[in-house]
């Protein structure tokens, strides 16, 4: 298994693909008579379980976040996470005319197209697509920019301006202009009952309490749902499987 890391094929430029490493590895694979999982990582090496250097986000992505840091996951005191592109920008088109859906989508379209001769050969095996952080279908909720520590419970990480302004209408449709994203959700270190959201008859179980959490988590399927679509149009008729991350936690947290 190996990462194909967007921070380095696409690092010099948008759609300046460069595959050359990627290409001797595969050879190398092949030449030895093993078989090869290729993931789609359009997330960041470091800052997770078992990093041990640092790939960054190609720097023309990062270069946007500098001039609109919104693109970006945010908690509710505003630390931003450049792990990843924030869900919320799905469908903007703000990476030279391209939206992050499109930016991944073209990023597959050139993999298979260099790649097509290992396809063919039957090389790779499976393709896992990334999904958000450390490539999974998740929220970046118990970062190490957050400073968390195993058991808190997160943090909800929908504080960008163009997800609160997403609730917002979402709210309003619904026929509650009044309805905010949580405040009384703790901070990533907290235990459930130590905060007005998560505890024994808390928020989470009111009218508002349960609207919200239904929009938080459609939103992170439809963002899984958008890429994946994308990658199985792409990858049509190629003898591969596809596969996505999911997140799984072993105590009380945030998504």
């Amino acid at each position: 298994m190996v990462d194909v890391w967007w921070g380095i094929v696409e690092s010099k430029g948008p759609q300046q693909y460069d595959w050359s490493g990627y290409r001797s590895l595969f050879q190398l694979v092949q030449d030895c008579k093993l078989k090869l999982q290729a993931i789609m990582s359009f997330h960041q090496c470091g800052g997770n379980v078992g990093d041990s250097v640092f790939i960054p986000l190609p720097k023309w992505v990062l270069e946007v976040g500098e001039s609109d840091p919104d693109i970006f996951y945010t908690n509710r005191t505003g630390i931003r996470n450049k792990e990843c592109i924030s869900l919320g920008v799905d469908d903007k088109p703000f990476f030279n005319g391209r939206t992050p859906i499109q930016m991944y989508r073209d990023y597959m379209k050139s993999f298979r197209e260099n790649m097509a001769d290992f396809l063919e050969s039957e090389l790779l095996i499976d393709i896992e697509v990334g999904l958000g952080p450390a490539g999974e279908l998740r929220y970046p909720s118990y970062s190490d920019c957050l400073e968390w520590k195993f058991p808190g419970i997160g943090e909800f990480n929908c504080y960008d301006k163009y997800l609160q302004a997403d609730f917002k209408e979402a709210a309003t449709k619904a026929g509650h202009p009044e309805w905010e994203l949580p405040d009384n959700a703790g901070l990533c270190n907290d235990i459930p009952e130590s905060t007005e959201f998560f505890r024994s008859k808390g928020t989470y179980q009111t009218e508002k309490g349960k609207f919200f959490l239904t929009w938080y988590s459609n939103k992170l399927l439809t963002h899984g749902d958008d890429i994946l679509d994308e990658a199985n149009k792409i990858f049509l008729g190629c003898k591969v499987k596809l596969a996505a991350k999911v997140n799984s936690q072993l105590f009380s947290s945030v998504i």
